[in-house]
């Protein structure tokens, strides 16, 4: 009788992961596989925003195109530099904050609290901020540098061919950090105290307790958030266009960057798609790589 009634219950069915995964799975189908379809079309096509209803198939013409582009290539180191430093510097800063907030002191609550207020503030708040701080002649950034005789010749930061890119990094970084210091420390909250204290009675410092029994527990999540800032470096857009619009002279254009300008300032939109298409790919090889390493590595813990 018992059985029968679990039968017959609805949550028993076999089918009723996939009732509850149905919602999500129709929103990307519909919002996200649907538009990638037609971005795939588009990319061998020859379109113009002009008249896009009106194109002409030309195969990996725009693929082409790009790849023996000069300055397609110069994006793409652009769009390296800046995915790794943002990477390495918000993973590194939020690691180093939550080490810090884990520990008891005085005000680690207010202290904690105030770690998140970068990433709360909208990122065309802190573009048009930004902005500001680095501007030529009221800039306080301008005015701390001359003041300690670091000044930048002119004092256009963000003018200039090489403090650009350094100073989108900056702000870059200081807009993520908080997110991985706070993902971090709960990380670290799982952290067998009882462990530590045994490495440090066995004579370990620090450095070795860190590396032997802190680091094996949140390496995992490290990982996680590294794959999340990468992709999330690839795909900045706002933030960039706001404080330099790819420049000067391209030296801050990155690959969202460029498709922005092919689609909507040369108003190829062919072009754009296709360099969208290579930012998926690169995407997807990110993903593919760090899926193969965490693979590897539960292998060799099992």
């Amino acid at each position: 009788m018992r059985a029968s009634i679990r039968r017959k219950s609805p949550l028993g069915s076999r089918w009723t992961p996939y009732v509850f995964l149905a919602p999500a799975a129709v929103y990307i189908l519909l919002f996200q596989g649907v538009p990638l379809v037609q971005q795939v079309y588009l990319s061998f096509t020859e379109t113009t925003l002009l008249n896009p209803t009106r194109s002409e198939w030309v195969g990996l013409a725009n693929y082409e195109r790009i790849f023996v582009d000069p300055e397609f290539h110069r994006t793409l180191r652009t769009t390296l530099v800046y995915t790794v430093a943002c990477v390495v510097g918000s993973v590194g800063v939020g690691l180093a904050l939550a080490l810090l907030l884990n520990r008891s002191f005085r005000g680690r609550g207010v202290a904690r609290a105030l770690v998140t207020v970068p990433w709360a503030a909208p990122g065309i708040a802190v573009a048009l901020i930004a902005t500001w701080m680095f501007n030529a002649q009221y800039g306080i950034v301008n005015r701390f540098l001359d003041a300690i005789g670091l000044g930048v010749p002119g004092g256009s930061i963000l003018d200039s061919q090489q403090y650009a890119l350094p100073a989108i990094l900056v702000t870059t970084i200081w807009q993520l950090f908080p997110f991985t210091s706070v993902v971090l420390l709960s990380a670290l909250q799982s952290v067998s105290q009882d462990l530590v204290e045994a490495a440090t009675m066995d004579g370990a410092g620090r450095w070795w307790t860190f590396r032997a029994v802190t680091w094996q527990v949140i390496k995992p999540t490290v990982g996680l958030l590294a794959l999340l800032m990468t992709i999330w470096s690839i795909r900045r857009f706002e933030l960039i266009w706001l404080m330099t619009k790819g420049g000067p002279v391209g030296t801050t254009e990155t690959i969202v960057i460029d498709l922005y300008s092919q689609a909507f300032q040369s108003q190829q939109l062919g072009t754009a798609a296709a360099i969208g298409m290579v930012g998926v790919l690169i995407s997807l090889a990110v993903i593919g790589a760090s899926t193969a390493v965490a693979r590897v590595a539960e292998r060799r813990l099992s």
